[in-house]
């Protein structure tokens, strides 16, 4: 029987009402005073000097009242992706802003956007990861690639080793990194069975019901700014506009609206530049990306190519693991390559490891986080790997991993020991899952089963929270992060079970970065994690401070107190008893002699929860035309704590739906000369609700040690392993091993054909 009251209750989304019937309202419903309208001039070229704009047909355009240049803007140095302002001189991607109209409503901004006319001129572009490390190929940074801060942080994505610069010669390559530790040649030589392949997956984009969008109110006095945006990191935010605008964070404040999701994308991309357009006109000013722009101009997966070799003791024993990874990061740098190879090592022990990456700049558009950066690739080479070295032992796929799994104690990939960690159970219950326990009965029938695991380590970052209890008996929580996934509901039952309410008397708050104590971003799968225990905090101490006014009432201790229905009461004695209401509007009077109950919490997380998804793919695949057909997914997680169980398992159908439209479906496509194939719904393909089959979820909790209540995160870890599911279920239809994704009928008719 549960020890809680509220924790563990599968609990309806507190704002599901509003979202689902349309009230909710989102940054494109915001509309101010005299506000402006904005939209892109996008380029049109991959690599381009710019000769000429004319904005006259566009300012000539009803409604249109500006339109503004890089010449027009103060000149920001482009260090980074969210310092990107229009293009000066030069285009270096399809899609880079040039120009900006400003109208009185959307369709006047995007009639005067087409009208706007520039005069290119063309110039060779590099738009693979092959052409540009090729010898004389055009460096994109002549002067120097910009190493300004990368968002992959915000999940947690530590690329580990030693970063080798290039300092000799201007090109194309930001970065490399090295790490190796024992003896991987003498392992691999002893080894009875080594396997290797090299795995391709493209640039994958985050795909949001939500485009990305903001609203900006300069303010005149200070220069500062207030914005409103679809954001992941209101902190975070405020910091690179406040440094663009060149005034003190505090001139900046930043409303975080509700997010229709974002996957990563979300952490910061054009924001800087709007407040600068906004503060050049005197007015506010609302950029609200079409679905074309957004999948034109932000910031997707990066493509990666990833070769993986492991080796193997004949009794099965992980001996060595090589990776080598080469990222396409488009036109700035990233780390996300290096993590790539770190995940590829990160749970499975082994003392000989060689792992290496190489960021490649190219002529697209930048890249960023998506939900578990990089790590379905680097899971689909592992654990295709590890499939594949149980067939050549004779070794049920699951034992193998069995045998290798990291376990509490074991090293972790950062020098430290793992913490209580639950991948040995998770695999143990995707064993007795009856997917995986009758997969011979399905490839009898001409199907195939698949299993295949991931592992997330998860964020960290400090967070508070502050509590406070109104006159009606209410428990009002204010914390300054965004809400991507139902954290409120989260978030409210963990202070109702803290303080001693129902959730339905919480209410959750999310306010500006002036008002709201600090929250980090929303990412990472560390949001419960790193900030449920400052909530828990904050209403436990708002529940001390309500004690101590009904034990001065009541003229008894604070021991003998406990909350019933929303009284206080001394505990054998009911009828002595005040409302919290009561209690509450006592310190909320004139000539009140009680101190006001508002409670503070704040943690520090520095310990981290992994956490670990299994997942068991059952497919039929057409040998006539390639197509894979996914019958059924099972999705086993382990979560730490299910504060939530409908919450919990709405994470972990989402990803693993995300997780197929890697491994079936998606892909941005470009041409050879850098335009992008896939620029639209009509062409970038998704699953849908058919497509994404039966989803079976399975929750396993091992509690973490620092988590509210053992939770862990549980946001990453379902969208990892899925591609490595699908393709081993194709292998064990038909034999074939598939390396690229998407793993479409062409692709995988091609394979067939190869046998």
């Amino acid at each position: 029987m549960s020890d809680f009251s509220f924790v563990g209750k599968p609990t309806p989304m507190i704002d599901g009402p509003a979202k689902i019937t349309g009230n909710l309202k989102y940054t494109g419903d915001l509309k101010l005073s005299g506000m402006l309208h904005a939209r892109f001039v996008l380029s049109t070229y991959a690599h381009a000097t710019i000769r000429s704009i004319d904005c006259g047909a566009a300012l000539a355009v009803p409604g249109v009242s500006s339109v503004l240049t890089a010449e027009d803007l103060p000149k920001v140095v482009p260090s980074s992706r969210a310092r990107l302002m229009l293009a000066r001189d030069r285009v270096i991607f399809v899609g880079q802003p040039v120009a900006i109209v400003l109208a009185e409503t959307p369709a006047a901004a995007a009639d005067g956007a087409e009208l706007v006319e520039i005069d290119y001129d063309p110039l060779s572009s590099v738009n693979t990861m092959d052409a540009a490390v090729a010898k004389g190929a055009p460096v994109i940074w002549p002067q120097g690639i910009p190493t300004g801060a990368e968002d992959e942080a915000a999940h947690g994505a530590d690329t580990g080793g030693e970063s080798e610069s290039e300092d000799e010669e201007p090109s194309n390559i930001a970065g490399k990194t090295q790490l190796a530790t024992g003896d991987c040649a003498a392992a691999f030589a002893q080894a009875a069975v080594v396997v290797e392949r090299t795995f391709e997956t493209p640039m994958v984009h985050q795909s949001s019901i939500e485009t990305q969008g903001w609203v900006v109110q300069p303010n005149p006095i200070t220069g500062g700014a207030t914005m409103w945006g679809s954001l992941q990191s209101p902190f975070g935010v405020r910091q690179d506009v406040a440094d663009v605008l060149g005034v003190p964070e505090s001139d900046v404040t930043v409303y975080g609206m509700p997010v229709g999701g974002a996957f990563g994308a979300k952490f910061g991309l054009y924001e800087p530049l709007v407040a600068l357009v906004a503060a050049t006109v005197g007015k506010p000013v609302s950029l609200i990306l079409t679905r074309s722009e957004e999948l034109l101009t932000t910031n997707p997966a990066p493509a990666l190519r990833l070769y993986g070799k492991l080796g193997f003791a004949s009794d099965g024993q992980l001996l060595a693991m090589q990776a080598d990874v080469t990222a396409d990061t488009g036109v700035y740098p990233s780390g996300l390559g290096g993590f790539a190879a770190m995940q590829f090592a990160s749970f499975y022990p082994c003392e000989n490891l060689s792992l290496a990456s190489t960021n490649v700049i190219t002529n697209k558009q930048s890249v960023g986080a998506y939900r578990a950066p990089t790590s379905p690739t680097a899971f689909m080479a592992v654990e295709t790997l590890f499939d594949e070295a149980a067939a050549q032992l004779g070794m049920d796929p699951v034992d193998l991993r069995l045998k290798n799994a990291a376990r509490s104690g074991d090293p972790a990939p950062d020098g430290s020991e793992f913490a209580p960690i639950g991948m040995v159970e998770t695999l143990e219950a995707a064993k007795q899952h009856p997917l995986w326990q009758n997969r011979e009965s399905s490839r009898n029938q001409g199907r195939g089963v698949g299993v295949a695991i991931g592992g997330w380590m998860g964020g960290l970052e400090p967070g508070a929270a502050v509590c406070k209890l109104n006159r009606d008996g209410v428990l009002q929580v204010q914390i300054g992060t965004a809400d991507l996934s139902g954290t409120p509901t989260t978030f409210a039952m963990l202070a109702a079970e803290a303080y001693g309410v129902a959730p339905d008397k919480v209410r959750f708050v999310y306010s500006d970065t002036d008002s709201a104590p600090y929250g980090g971003g929303v990412g990472g799968s560390k949001t419960t994690y790193t900030l449920g225990n400052a909530v828990i905090r904050a209403a436990q101490d708002a529940r001390r401070q309500t004690f101590a006014i009904a034990a001065e009432e009541f003229e008894v201790s604070a021991e003998d107190l406990e909350i019933v229905d929303g009284r206080v009461q001394v505990r054998g004695f009911p009828d002595r008893s005040l409302s919290l209401g009561e209690l509450a509007g006592k310190a909320m009077t004139f000539g009140g002699r009680y101190e006001p109950v508002h409670g503070s919490g704040s943690q520090a997380v520095t310990d981290r929860a992994p956490s670990f998804c299994a997942q068991i793919a059952e497919v039929e695949v057409d040998e006539e035309t390639g197509d894979v057909n996914l019958l059924n997914l099972a999705v086993v997680q382990e979560v730490g704590r299910a504060i939530n169980p409908l919450a919990v398992q709405g994470q972990m159908q989402g990803g693993a739906v995300q997780g197929v439209g890697w491994a079936l479906f998606e892909e941005m496509r470009y041409g050879d000369d850098g335009q992008l194939l896939s620029g639209s719904w009509m062409d970038y393909a998704m699953p849908d609700a058919v497509q994404a089959a039966p989803i079976h979820t399975q929750i396993v909790e091992v509690p973490s040690r620092s988590g509210p209540f053992g939770a862990r995160g549980v946001g990453e870890p379902p969208v990892i392993p899925t591609v490595a599911a699908i393709a081993n279920a194709v292998a064990h239809a038909t034999g074939v091993r598939m390396t690229q994704t998407p793993m479409t009928a062409p692709r995988v008719l091609e394979a067939l054909s190869s046998r």
